[in-house]
């Protein structure tokens, strides 16, 4: 009886507590367990007489509060709730698990979270925990942000119980599996490519990628329709597509159901049968396919130095390949070649570092580096 008081004594303390809305807050302890804690924001106006959706954000490195740098501003402007964790990271899956446990927990005891409008987010591994969340909720979660990484596996779905919205840097190495993402699932999902390598997804994206959630929402009827709101958005976009008619397939599948959009399907149907965008795809699709050959070859041949017989042969091919990929990579004057030189290039090192123990092979890709 003495614990079951003293827990509901510490429940009325916990949403008594003043988390000063309007600014990030780095370090909240979770109440279940001290060892875990999170990065939180409250929007400015937030009140617990009224429900407001939440992002729980996962970080590779247990950073919490840099996810929601990224995306406060948009989360002050659509009233979101941020939580990033302090604990989950790449390589430890206990602390990623207590955090997946705990901190969603933690939050929607203490303050007024709306259940139906749950989202997680995530950078690079963090994404892959963002995205086995979502997958293991039973629907309870909506959508999913998930910048340079995609499915747990690495492989993508042709469907999925909540809405997708992607990233991926120019100079990525996923950018390749954000493109498989959203070549294949066909549920609703929006994969935006920003100039920039392995990284969270920029101030500005994360502005649409909230906005996306909210027209997803009222698509859904997970929030009631508002009609301003929706012609405000609906404005933007058709005023984006105008200047760039590739977004137009993406505005029709986003306000179907919403808005008037037969027009804007007819017209990307138009413009994809034009002789140069067929060109400009098959000319995307070659050097897709060119980098993931190159990433097969790379692979096999860092297979060939565990072989004793192999590994001198394996070690030579290597430096030769990789030595001309770097001069690709350092060329004075962008292009797709050198974006793609350098995501195969940044991909070796990323893996080397975490699956190669030929103590040669790293030493040449230090001095590479």
């Amino acid at each position: 009886m003495r614990a079951f008081l003293l827990t509901a004594a510490l429940i009325v303390t916990l949403h008594a507590e003043d988390f000063a809305p309007g600014r990030i807050i780095d370090d909240v302890k979770c109440a279940a367990d001290p060892s875990q804690s999170y990065a939180l924001y409250l929007p400015s106006n937030y009140s617990p007489g009224q429900s407001w959706p939440v992002i729980f954000a996962f970080s590779p490195v247990a950073r919490g509060r840099v996810p929601l740098e990224r995306l406060q501003e948009a989360a002050e402007k659509y009233g979101y709730i941020l939580a990033g964790s302090n604990n989950s990271r790449n390589g430890d899956s206990q602390s990623s698990t207590a955090a997946i446990r705990t901190m969603p927990t933690d939050v929607t005891t203490r303050f007024s979270v709306d259940r139906k409008r749950v989202y997680t987010a995530g950078f690079s591994g963090g994404s892959r925990v963002a995205m086995q969340v979502a997958l293991n909720s039973g629907g309870k979660i909506a959508g999913v942000i998930a910048c340079s990484a995609s499915f747990p596996d690495a492989q993508p779905r042709k469907s999925a119980p909540f809405v997708i919205f992607g990233t991926a840097g120019t100079e990525d190495f996923n950018y390749l599996e954000m493109r498989r993402l959203d070549r294949t699932v066909t549920t609703p999902h929006r994969v935006m490519i920003f100039e920039g390598t392995h990284d969270w997804l920029p101030a500005n994206l994360a502005g649409d990628a909230i906005e996306w959630l909210e027209v997803q929402a009222m698509k859904s009827g997970l929030r009631p329709r508002d009609e301003a709101l929706l012609d405000k958005i609906f404005a933007a976009r058709v005023a984006h597509a105008s200047a760039e008619p590739s977004e137009l397939k993406a505005l029709a599948a986003d306000f179907e159901g919403l808005r008037d959009v037969t027009g804007f399907a007819a017209r990307a149907a138009e413009w994809e049968r034009q002789k140069n965008v067929q060109a400009t795809f098959k000319k995307e699709r070659f050097l897709e396919q060119r980098e993931e050959q190159m990433i097969a070859e790379l692979v096999t041949l860092e297979n060939g130095l565990g072989i004793q017989a192999k590994r001198s042969d394996s070690l030579t091919e290597l430096r030769d390949r990789l030595s001309e990929i770097a001069h690709r990579a350092h060329a004075k004057d962008d292009s797709p070649e050198r974006r793609l030189a350098r995501r195969v290039l940044i991909g070796t090192f990323v893996r080397s570092f975490e699956q190669i123990k030929d103590e040669e092979y790293r030493k040449f890709l230090e001095q590479l580096r």
